[in-house]
């Protein structure tokens, strides 16, 4: 009767193969915080490595530690940060966001999407572009139409 609460108490493992090939082992009930991993399951095709070509090694660890963090805590919606101080280096964020829809991990998505929202805060319309690395291929008399059709937009706070 011991062995069999034993058995009863231990968790389905399911393994994660991140892009560059590192296997992560986690709990079923972490895993499923993510919904593609959640139908995976319960399609029957988490009883192999389940490979996640979209998401690196180091991206996934900080995923799968913020899904752990909500297990732990479901009641507080976000867990904060995947780790435990906030990401400054816009990059990151990027991962974690691409991960998060990749994987389907909304409180997560959100959370990343709303801390690039405020980095982009108060940026003027060049500040957004060099953040985004987007080159401006408007010529001066399109931008200039830009302008005077939507003012607000380039008004600094």
């Amino acid at each position: 009767m011991a062995s069999s609460s034993s058995t009863a108490t231990e968790k389905k493992k399911i393994i994660l193969v991140s892009s560059d090939g590192h296997t992560f082992e986690i709990d079923e009930d972490v895993a499923e915080h993510s919904l593609t991993i959640k139908n995976m399951i319960e399609d029957g095709c988490a009883d192999n490595p389940i490979p996640l070509p979209n998401v690196a090694s180091e991206t996934l660890a900080k995923v799968i530690e913020y899904c752990k963090r909500l297990t732990k805590a479901p009641d507080t919606g976000a867990a904060d940060s995947p780790t435990q101080e906030p990401e400054t280096e816009f990059p990151t964020l990027f991962e974690l966001i691409s991960a998060a829809n990749y994987l389907n991990i909304k409180s997560l998505l959100d959370d990343k999407c709303q801390r690039v929202a405020d980095q982009m805060k108060g940026m003027s319309v060049e500040e957004v572009r060099k953040l985004f690395n987007i080159e401006n291929d408007y010529t001066k008399e399109e931008e200039d139409d830009v302008r005077n059709e939507n003012p607000w937009v380039f008004e600094e706070n």
